[in-house]
């Protein structure tokens, strides 16, 4: 039983020494009895005390990995329904199906375009995370070969599905030292499943139509001694989805039902259920096939959703160059907000401009945010100045400030005194025509 914010204040050391990040050890200990923090935030807690704990500070959603090699996929260890009341933690894995019915040339070609797709948004690299291998030729041989014709081409985790945990075994031989997701396990295979996942090292996908079934098996193997599971619903439309998704993650989370406190796995047919699983609330996404149009708003949506809105996407703060830049090229400058930076870096390099992009540490805010916060002033961009040496690089001192902050030119003039201050537009698409007509 989930013990109150109180008896978990008991048993903490009491000293209210604020290294957890909370003024007193009573509003640590109601955070922790929330689930919006990690017992391991506490440096003192006594070794009894943890294991006390455990059950209250065990995040509401399990956390299970996928693991091959060097790769590893991360789902669950989540513990609020929406991200703006703290953040999600471990974005769900986008896994591409393969059936094992198809020719291995074609599973080799199909798979390498997929296991080679990358694609850079706002500095970040997005790719696939692996592929499910599906047994739908009822043939052991056929399922093994497919695997095989995978990993020759592609090292990322897999996940192998099926109804017949015998095919399953035999595939399993070529995973040797991976930790796989297998499935489905259903109330009329899942001893034969549980046994498997336990000597393969895997994690273990458990189906059932209605939610009190999928408590009942989950209970059943966890007694069994395994608990590494990703729940199926088996939804039968886009809106039964999102209702068993949701009820699922609210019991997990604000009841803290262990029986369904499991990252959940979906099978999307269209872009609208895809997108909708990546929101809510699925950690695991099996696509049917490859396509680099559906992919890529998935993977960006994935992103964006899954960025801390406390911690902004950000850029190394630092002097950046564009196109080459000569020392009698202008130094534009703006904030380390990704975004911000791309979108003027993407304007002055696509008009085939040189410039140096001084890029301030603003914590990651935006220009305007970053100014009315006090974190993007005269005073810090001077200080950026001749940190990163910028008069070594230049001979025609000229600063460009975004025309957001126009009002920042008087005082970065007594900042720099020997620097020209010009005030540039307040968008980035004008930059180009505003670096052709104003700083000739």
């Amino acid at each position: 039983m989930a013990l109150s914010g109180i008896q978990i204040y008991k048993l903490l050391p009491q000293t209210n020494c604020k290294e957890c990040g909370f003024p007193t050890c009573l509003a640590f200990a109601m955070k922790l009895a929330a689930k919006q923090v990690e017992l391991s935030t506490c440096p003192y807690v006594s070794e009894a005390s943890k294991t006390q704990l455990a059950e209250s500070s065990a995040p509401p959603i399990r956390l299970i990995s996928v693991k091959s090699g060097e790769y590893e996929v991360k789902v669950g260890n989540e513990i609020v329904l929406f991200r703006h009341d703290k953040t999600f933690y471990n974005r769900p894995g986008l896994f591409i199906q393969v059936k094992d019915n198809t020719p291995a040339e074609q599973i080799k070609t199909a798979v390498q375009a997929a296991d080679a797709y990358s694609v850079n948004y706002v500095g970040i690299d997005l790719k696939i995370d692996g592929f499910a291998v599906c047994s739908v030729s009822g043939d052991a041989g056929r399922f093994a070969s497919a695997i095989q014709a995978v990993r020759q081409v592609s090292k990322r985790p897999l996940a192998l599905l099926g109804t017949d945990a015998r095919i399953l075994a035999e595939g399993i031989k070529h995973l040797a030292g991976e930790s796989p997701l297998i499935g489905s396990a259903n109330i009329g295979n899942w001893e034969s499943f549980a046994e498997l996942a336990k000597q393969a090292n895997a994690s273990l996908v458990v189906s059932a139509s209605t939610l009190d079934e999928l408590a009942e098996l989950t209970e059943k193997i966890k007694a069994k001694g395994f608990e590494n599971m990703a729940l199926d619903p088996a939804a039968k439309s886009l809106s039964d989805e999102l209702a068993k998704n949701t009820q699922i993650r609210r019991l997990a989370v604000k009841k803290n039902f262990r029986s369904l406190g499991y990252p959940t796995i979906a099978f999307p047919k269209t872009p609208a259920a895809a997108a909708q699983a990546v929101a809510k609330y699925a950690g695991f996404i099996v696509l049917e096939q490859f396509q680099p149009e559906f992919v890529y708003p998935l993977l960006v949506l994935r992103q964006n959703i899954y960025t801390d809105p406390q911690k902004p996407i950000q850029i190394q703060p630092g002097l950046y160059e564009i196109n080459a830049p000569g020392p009698s090229d202008p130094v534009l400058v703006t904030t380390n907000f990704s975004i911000t930076y791309f979108s003027v870096a993407n304007e002055v390099e696509g008009a085939g401009l040189p410039a140096w992009l001084l890029v301030t540490d603003a914590e990651g805010m935006s220009v305007l945010t970053a100014w009315a916060a006090g974190k993007f002033d005269a005073e810090r961009i001077a200080k950026a100045v001749r940190s990163f040496n910028v008069a070594d690089k230049v001979s025609r001192k000229r600063v460009v400030l975004p025309g957001h902050v126009a009002v920042l030119s008087g005082e970065l003039e007594s900042e720099l005194p020997d620097w020209e201050i010009r005030v540039g537009p307040r968008e980035a698409v004008d930059l180009p025509a505003f670096m052709k007509q104003a700083l000739n």
